[in-house]
């Protein structure tokens, strides 16, 4: 499961091919697209055939969530870019009637409630520290108000070399559609918003350049067009949404600008400077801000001191707290069950006692209460 169509897609056609010779049957579900082995199908159908077990791996979205999909006999779950999604829709993939599925879970940046359970839970960890060969570290800086103008310069002289930039907005436009309020009245409608940061660089910075806009309620069409054209380099600036936060790779984009930076959370932030950076070409990227709070500050100084996102969600863990474990809560004041894991010492007899019980009775059958208890609390709790 991945949060967005277009790394989905990118994973579909990745293992179709990688996984050929075992002629494996491959099923894809994104909205209301639905495909085979690479062949159009109807989504009632593929359903029908995932229900039975007749499909050895499905890729999708959200969509595999739904309560129409159900699975036969699911054994492994992935979940790519295990940020983008909530507890319950996690943990939807991952209770299932008959067996609980062994689970890989993926992230550049793991949620604080994730690294909680890391630390003192039974999950599992696995850390790729290092970078891909050739790779230079990004330079992170924060911009303030009277940078804008220095910072826009040195842009123009990246892209007069052949670069490419990125340039992220909150929002999609400057009016609240369901409530129709005036952007001026609230902190959060105040960010910076795409068609007007598109208009703004278009027409005036960035006026002598290619710049093109993006964003999620453009038709699919639309957006497939312009990303082809940006990783062609027929197109200089990219102002987008938070819809390329994942799944986009383009060397060439060595510049990535954050306006509104911080109305973002660490993770997205990272993601964001991520998009860049994939090249031997130096890489930067500008974190504008017109006021900061003393806590949204701490997130900035965490970004440009910290490289790694498992450095970053240590970090988010501290500032954010680390949520729930019963509840839907990744970040927060800690719940009484997530505040007992911070007992080392009970955690500690907790797990001795433990091994003691299952040194003697494996199964759990000399235990049957315990047994019964633990089988509930693995379906109704999500350990990741």
């Amino acid at each position: 499961m991945a949060p967005t169509e277009i790394l989905t897609r990118q994973h579909y056609q990745t293992f179709n091919r990688f996984l050929k010779k075992y002629k494996l049957k491959i099923g894809f579900i994104v909205g209301k697209e639905s495909r085979l082995s690479d062949k159009k199908i109807s989504k009632k159908t593929l359903l029908d055939k995932i229900k039975k077990g007749q499909v050895d791996m499905v890729i999708g979205t959200h969509a595999l969530v739904q309560k129409e999909v159900t699975f036969g006999k699911l054994a492994l779950v992935v979940i790519d870019e295990q940020h983008r999604f909530g507890v319950e829709q996690r943990a939807k993939l991952c209770q299932q009637k008959n067996i609980i599925p062994h689970l890989l879970s993926m992230t550049a940046t793991p949620i604080p409630r994730t690294l909680s359970l890391t630390f003192y839970g039974d999950l599992d960890l696995s850390l790729i520290r290092q970078l891909p060969k050739g790779r230079k570290k990004i330079v992170t800086e924060i911009v303030p108000p009277k940078g804008r103008k220095e910072s826009y310069a040195f842009v123009k002289e990246q892209i007069k070399k052949g670069r490419q930039v990125f340039v992220i907005c909150p929002r999609i436009e400057m009016k609240n559609q369901e409530e129709g309020q005036d952007i001026r009245k609230n902190s959060w409608l105040e960010a910076k918003a795409v068609e007007e940061e598109y208009r703004k660089l278009s027409k005036e910075i960035f006026s002598e350049f290619k710049v093109e806009m993006l964003h999620g309620r453009m038709e699919k069409e639309k957006k497939e067009r312009i990303m082809k054209k940006f990783k062609e380099g027929k197109i200089d600036v990219l102002v987008s949404t938070s819809v390329v936060e994942v799944g986009i790779d383009i060397p060439n984009a060595t510049i990535m600008m954050i306006e509104g930076a911080d109305k973002f959370g660490l993770a997205q932030l990272h993601q964001f400077r991520g998009r860049v950076g994939r090249s031997e070409e130096q890489s930067f990227c500008f974190l504008l801000c017109d006021f900061i709070s003393q806590t949204e500050n701490r997130r900035m100084r965490a970004l440009i001191k910290f490289d790694s996102g498992f450095d970053l969600a240590e970090k988010d863990l501290e500032i954010r707290g680390p949520g729930d474990l019963a509840g839907q809560r990744q970040w927060g004041v800690p719940d009484i069950a997530m505040e007992a894991l911070k007992d080392i010492g009970l955690v500690e007899k907790t797990r001795k006692e433990a091994a003691e019980i299952l040194k003697e009775s494996p199964d759990l059958k000399a235990y049957p209460s315990l047994k019964d208890r633990l089988e509930s609390f693995r379906r109704m709790i999500h350990l990741e």
